[in-house]
């Protein structure tokens, strides 16, 4: 039976719509799937450490120098690094600062602590808040450390913010444990993390 003139043209225009659909479902995947680049401000970062000893607990912090990161979102692997300032450590209590830098850290000879991610393992939304790992290699002493650390991050149209928490086992990783006679501390520093900075495609 030899359809309607119109009925042709009601099936021309939905094969167009669906060309049309497709095509923006593929451009759209695509823009999705591009590049994002994070960049950490140090102004909007605070790095702060916890030591726990017998009678009191020590609480620091450190400054970021810069941290910058380039995430694939369709494979979830991340590259840049996030370093900060080894030297700019304190707790404002003159003694374990001094000895955190000359025998813990030796921050003369090893003044930069930087952690280089590879991945993200989890879904990062492109708006609102997601909750992600972050798999890579922590260097602190002149030593690499695989570690993988747990991240609050929530997505805007120009800007991030993120949130870290984790343990660094310095004893274990290989430096001095400054306890003494009068000063018992653990062997486990907890650091966290709370970083702001635009967001972008390259």
């Amino acid at each position: 039976m030899k359809e309607s003139g119109f009925t042709f043209h009601k099936r021309r225009l939905c094969r167009r719509f669906l060309m049309v659909t497709a095509l923006l479902t593929v451009t759209s995947t695509a823009a999705t799937a591009q590049s994002l680049v994070f960049q950490l401000d140090p102004q909007h970062t605070t790095v702060n450490y916890t030591l726990g000893d017998v009678i009191h607990t020590v609480r620091g912090n450190f400054r970021l120098k810069q941290g910058s990161l380039r995430l694939d979102p369709a494979s979830g692997k991340l590259a840049g690094e996030i370093m900060v300032d080894a030297k700019s450590g304190e707790s404002g209590i003159g003694l374990p600062d001094r000895k955190m830098h000359r025998e813990v850290l030796e921050s003369n000879r090893y003044p930069e602590i930087v952690f280089r991610p590879d991945r993200v393992e989890g879904t990062l939304l492109p708006q609102g808040r997601s909750s992600v790992r972050v798999h890579g290699i922590f260097n602190i002493h002149g030593s690499d450390h695989e570690l993988t650390v747990p991240a609050e991050v929530e997505m805007f149209p120009d800007y991030w913010t993120g949130t870290l928490h984790f343990a660094v086992p310095y004893v274990s990783w290989g430096m001095k444990n400054p306890s003494n006679l009068f000063l018992k501390v653990s062997e486990s520093v907890d650091i966290d993390v709370s970083t702001a900075g635009t967001v972008g495609r390259p």
